[in-house]
């Protein structure tokens, strides 16, 4: 496209006008190229394939829409992803695999935005031999993450739910006393936790331990300078086992991790402690946590998280009086799926402009 059908030919500009004017001239003919340039390329198809908790209908797609055209599945089933992303320019998902098979069957496929921070559900090394670039959102949850594994261990401690559901069948009103309490109630301060894996979320927890007068014990595959600390050390897997009265689980699933809490390692933990995992469930063998919990080898366990999810009806855990099991929800707050969703929007934004960032398969 020329310039001169906007602005007339700039060749018949009389020469006594300036070489600015010109510069000027051609400048705005650069300019109206590279927009009708711009024009001509066609639209990112993108599809999310299980959009719906990250945005069950209290968000909006509405910026993820404004980066090309866009197709949102509440869910997908395997068998689906090859028919409804054939298509697909850059795919999102949350908890649909995407495997090697799968991914040959993608010959589009350029780009994969993960709606979570754990990416175990991609092939990544295939995914960048095919040359598709895979990014995942660190960080979005990390303040609700900290805040439910609090709300497990609290809730372990003082059994507020049970309690106030025995005052709601009038326990309360029948009781001699002026209080009464149907489990053991604990006090945190003074009790040593141990955190296994001290990334961003494992540190946070760190803090908010501290704050009330908990002891840490810190357990990961890279011990970073932690000085600034009050009451808190380094420590191996065993002594951390040992030595805490709450263990807490923040490290990524990876094949090193997997089953790292079995027999074995429950084995050395106190009769009295604590387990918590609002991680990933396959860091547990929870056959042997049941077994644990069962001969009273732990005092309890608080867990957002298992090995298959949604679990059998006939999981091993289920019924076990003094386990906490809650469905996955530690990352899903409004507050964290909105931050989620503008990650999500500014990986693919920054993918488009040549500079991709979160890029787990570089």
């Amino acid at each position: 496209m020329r310039i001169q059908n906007y602005f007339g030919d700039p060749n018949n500009f009389d020469e006594a006008k300036s070489s600015e004017k010109q510069k000027g001239c051609a400048a705005i003919e650069k300019f109206f190229l590279l927009l009708n340039y711009q024009n001509e390329i066609p639209e990112m198809n993108l599809v999310v394939l299980d959009g719906y908790t990250l945005n069950p209908g209290d968000l909006s797609w509405g910026s993820l829409q404004q980066q090309g055209e866009l197709t949102v599945y509440d869910r997908t089933a395997v068998s689906e992803i090859a028919e409804r992303a054939k298509d697909a320019d850059a795919v999102f998902t949350n908890k649909v695999p995407l495997s090697a098979d799968t991914l040959e069957q993608l010959p589009k496929l350029r780009y994969i935005g993960v709606l979570a921070t754990g990416y175990n559900i991609i092939d990544v090394e295939v995914a960048r031999q095919r040359g598709v670039v895979v990014t995942n959102v660190p960080g979005y949850g990390t303040n609700s993450v900290v805040q439910m594994t609090f709300a497990l261990l609290l809730e372990l401690c003082q059994r507020v739910q049970r309690h106030a559901d025995s005052v709601s069948k009038g326990k309360w009103s029948q009781s001699p006393d002026f209080c009464f309490w149907e489990y053991p109630l604990v006090e945190l301060s003074g009790k040593t936790l141990g955190i296994v894996g001290f990334g961003d979320i494992g540190q946070q927890v760190a803090d908010v331990a501290s704050a009330f007068g908990m002891k840490v014990l810190g357990y990961s595959r890279t011990q970073t300078d932690q000085s600034h600390r009050r009451n808190f050390s380094w420590a191996s897997l065993d002594e951390l086992l040992e030595q805490s009265d709450v263990v807490s689980i923040h490290c990524p699933l990876t094949p090193q991790t997997q089953g790292l809490i079995h027999a074995g390692t429950l084995a050395k933990m106190k009769e009295s402690a604590f387990l918590l995992n609002t991680s990933r469930g396959p860091i547990i063998v929870e056959e042997d946590l049941a077994d644990a919990l069962k001969r009273g080898q732990l005092a309890g366990a608080g867990l957002d998280v298992l090995s298959t999810e949604p679990p059998p009806s006939d999981h091993p855990l289920f019924g076990i009086e003094n386990c906490l099991i809650t469905p996955h929800i530690a990352w899903a707050t409004r507050e964290a799926r909105t931050r989620m969703m503008g990650k999500v929007v500014s990986n693919l934004a920054a993918y488009l402009r040549g500079q991709p960032i979160h890029v787990v398969n570089a």
